[in-house]
């Protein structure tokens, strides 16, 4: 063993080091590694369930042996009377294991309607302001397979195109904040595996089970549809094959938007060439949400029906204007101008 692997040794607590000798354990922080694999200092959002719970300790582990600082946050929603009991519990047993820990509260009325979405945009607003707090940009998330395959079927449903149904990636790029989903391709069971070993504890959300939730539906969905022989290892290797059509349209939207785009500085507009207009439908697409989003620096994209009315008008009108995404679009004399909405 070398001096800087026994020197890493030694900076673990003893409590964490004994549990990380665990053969299992051991054998799934190796790919833990493989798969985070930053040198930059992050933030790990931690719920109270086994994904997350296991997600905090491999990250304390990651965080000693490669010397990053490391923010781990609890967020209590309070859309139920357990929650908060549940935040301070997951906290002192987070600091019985040597993660240091801090609880964000959702303050404020909540809804009544979409509660899991607007949970979900509170989760991240609250996550984000700590992140801009910290100047942090990397921030560790706990979702697993099985939270990619319900994703997959809940995009199929809402009748998303080919990057929303691959959308739960690996790395996500939002507002400059890095989304990492080091345990995507991790089975559930594994990571429930690793929070009773390490913990002895973990929080049983009963919402999961709440048939009125579609994500509970889906999951019910996926139950039956493996009774019938579409298994897990089937659905991923659907889904990988996707991932790769979609990097195949990523790279010629990005090689669009290099061709066929002027930047002025001095005007401070976005100029696109008729050749931007003459490519395959679900590039001009991407391409034109890429413009919005980088003139209008809005972070989050434009709606995939909003921009296809937005093309179908540039094509068949002379002249249009139209504001979107914190942008102002303009044709002028078979020009199209992006500006930035002041």
């Amino acid at each position: 063993m070398s001096l800087k692997n026994l020197n890493v040794i030694n900076k673990i607590p003893k409590t964490l080091a004994i549990k990380l000798n665990n053969q299992r354990i051991k054998k799934f922080y190796k790919k833990f590694k493989k798969n985070l694999d930053i040198s930059e200092d992050f933030i790990v959002a931690v719920s109270g369930g086994p994904d997350s719970l296991a997600l905090a300790f491999l990250a304390k582990i990651y965080s000693i042996e490669k010397g990053l600082g490391a923010k781990f946050l609890i967020v209590d929603h309070r859309l139920r009377s357990e929650s908060s009991k549940e935040a301070k519990k997951t906290h002192k047993i987070l600091k019985n294991n040597h993660i240091d820990s801090k609880i964000l509260t959702w303050v404020g009325r909540k809804p009544s309607k979409n509660i899991q979405s607007i949970a979900r945009k509170k989760r991240y607003e609250l996550l984000f302001s700590q992140s801009d707090k910290f100047k942090i940009k990397n921030i560790l998330l706990g979702h697993h397979e099985n939270d990619l395959f319900e994703n997959f079927f809940i995009r199929m449903l809402r009748g998303s195109g080919l990057k929303g149904l691959v959308s739960l990636d690996k790395k996500v790029e939002i507002n400059g904040k890095n989304l990492l989903r080091p345990l995507i391709d991790e089975k559930k069971e594994d990571l429930r595996f690793i929070a009773k070993k390490v913990f002895n504890f973990y929080v049983n959300d009963p919402s999961n089970e709440d048939k009125k939730y579609l994500r509970t539906q889906i999951r019910k969905l996926i139950e039956e549809l493996k009774e019938k022989g579409l298994d897990h290892k089937k659905l991923s290797t659907t889904i990988k094959n996707l991932k790769y059509s979609n990097n195949l349209v990523e790279h010629y939207v990005s090689k669009n938007l290099k061709k066929n785009t002027f930047f002025s500085l001095k005007r401070k507009k976005l100029i696109l060439k008729n050749e931007y207009f003459k490519q395959p439908f679900e590039i001009i697409l991407r391409s034109l949400s890429e413009s919005i989003k980088l003139v209008g620096q809005k972070g989050l994209p434009v709606r995939g029906k909003k921009l296809q009315k937005i093309i179908s008008k540039i094509k068949n009108h002379a002249s249009y204007k139209q504001t979107i995404g914190g942008c102002i679009i303009e044709k002028v004399n078979e020009t199209i101008i992006i500006s930035k909405e002041h």
